[in-house]
């Protein structure tokens, strides 16, 4: 008979990695959704991000909450500058050559921030608001996990809700469809899809400052994440928010419920579950057939 405590703790851990899956998974959604380019240096943007948030204490005096939004701008700026300067001229080519590009600037990333700072993870304390927990009599709750996935949830129901409910949004998915057509109607298309790309960068950067004081903040944080980030896009659907959001707060679950009940396989599962549904639907839970 497993303990209930023993339960409840494993949902817990499994709601915290579903909040980076799915926010990470978000950003990836979106990049590829309305620009056509899977990013794989989303996991090395994700990084920088808990960095920025590293260097905004160290240097500047700048605590956490500054860095909820320092850090999304920082890393979203370098993201608009690689979209201008490289990924721009590959919009009309295979998708491969975008996962090659991409691929190649998360390798040069990580290695920079890997001989500068080693492989050990460098410290980052909590908000003193944030500290602490709740004995909720079945579990205890640490303050600052509980903010991880309430925030995640609303960053990604909020995003959700603007690209798929909003005149931006359709915009944004119009520009995809028919760009000239819209470009019609005065709207800048550039513009909007080197903002998107930057918003989706941002996205992983903030996902970066959320975990930095659970996982430390580590020059390869984010290619141990990128993979299974990978598998949750693939089995959600490529290019849906919804499917993205929920797939990545579900898996997280599924895997921390593996834990429990079969340790040896948590760290397959979710390959497992993508494996079944690329046999059973190739487009994914939420994709939509083409």
């Amino acid at each position: 008979m497993i303990p209930t405590q023993a339960l409840f703790g494993q949902l817990l851990i499994g709601l915290i990695n579903g909040a980076f899956y799915a926010m990470l998974s978000l950003g990836l959604s979106v990049i590829f959704g309305l620009l056509n380019i899977i990013n794989f240096a989303h996991g090395a943007q994700y990084m920088m991000g808990a960095f920025v948030a590293y260097f905004a204490l160290q240097w500047a005096g700048l605590g956490y909450w500054p860095s909820l939004l320092i850090a999304p701008v920082v890393v979203g700026l370098f993201g608009v500058v690689l979209e201008r300067t490289m990924l721009k001229r590959l919009y009309h080519l295979d998708h491969l050559y975008g996962l090659l590009l991409t691929f190649g600037v998360a390798l040069v990333v990580q290695g920079l921030f890997r001989n500068e700072f080693g492989s050990s993870g460098l410290p980052y304390a909590a908000p003193p608001q944030l500290t602490g927990g709740y004995n909720l009599g079945f579990m205890f709750l640490p303050t600052y996990r509980g903010w991880v996935v309430v925030c995640s949830l609303v960053v990604c129901l909020t995003t959700w809700y603007v690209i798929e409910r909003t005149r931006l949004g359709a915009y944004l998915r119009a520009a995809t469809e028919n760009p000239t057509l819209v470009q019609a109607f005065g709207i800048n298309v550039p513009r909007m899809i080197t903002l998107t790309y930057g918003f989706g960068v941002g996205l992983a950067a903030l996902a970066g400052v959320l975990a930095a004081p659970i996982y430390q903040v580590n020059p390869l944080m984010g290619a141990d994440l990128i993979i299974v980030v990978f598998a949750v896009v693939v089995i959600g659907g490529l290019g849906s928010i919804m499917g993205s959001i929920v797939t990545g707060f579900g898996l997280g679950v599924v895997e921390g419920f593996t834990k429990v009940f079969y340790p040896e396989a948590s760290n397959t599962v979710i390959f497992v579950i993508m494996a079944l549904v690329l046999l059973v639907r190739p487009t994914g839970l939420f994709g939509r057939t083409t």
